[in-house]
C-alpha cells in the first residue's frame, strides 16, 4: 500500500490514512474493470489490409479502458474460411463470443457480409451496437 499512516510531520495519522486508503482502493477498482468489446470490421477481400485495420482497431479499443474481441483476427489462424463450413463454424463461434461482450464496435463504411450478419444478430439481441469510421472516430447518427 502507498499511503502512509503517519502524517508528514511524523505524527500518526488514522483518519486521513483510511480515507486516502479508501480512495486508492477505489481508484484501483476503476483501473482493474474493463468491458470486453466485440470488434466488427471487414476480413475477406483484402485480407491483409483487413487484418491490418482490425489490429488497429482492437488497439484503439485497448486506448479506451476496453478489452477487444475480434474473432476474425483468431479464428482464421486454425479455421478456413474459404471453405463454407468453417466459414459458419467460425461466425457461430463469434456469435458465442459476442453474447458475452458489453458492446459490439462496427467500423468503416464498407459493410460486409459477415459483418451484417453479426450485426443483425446484434440488434436481434439488443446488443449495444456503436459505429466508427475507419479513423476510429464515433458516427453518432446511424441508419
Amino acid at each position: 500500500m502507498s499511503i502512509n499512516k503517519f502524517n508528514s510531520e511524523g505524527y500518526y495519522d488514522p483518519t486521513a490514512y483510511e480515507a486516502l486508503s479508501l480512495i486508492e482502493k477505489e481508484e484501483r477498482a476503476l483501473r482493474a474493470f474493463r468491458p470486453i468489446v466485440y470488434i466488427c470490421s471487414p476480413f475477406s477481400g483484402a485480407v491483409e489490409e483487413n487484418i491490418a485495420a482490425a489490429q488497429r482497431y482492437s488497439r484503439f479499443a485497448v486506448e479506451n479502458g476496453c478489452i477487444p474481441v475480434a474473432p476474425h483476427l483468431l479464428f482464421p489462424q486454425f479455421l478456413d474460411d474459404s471453405n463454407p463450413k468453417e466459414r459458419q463454424l467460425g461466425l457461430f463461434f463469434g456469435n458465442a463470443l459476442m453474447s458475452k461482450c458489453a458492446e459490439v464496435w462496427v467500423f468503416g463504411s464498407n459493410i460486409s457480409a459477415g459483418m451484417e450478419t453479426e450485426i443483425k444478430r446484434a440488434k436481434w439481441k439488443y446488443y449495444r451496437l456503436r459505429y466508427f469510421t475507419e479513423n476510429c472516430e464515433e458516427v453518432i447518427e446511424h441508419a
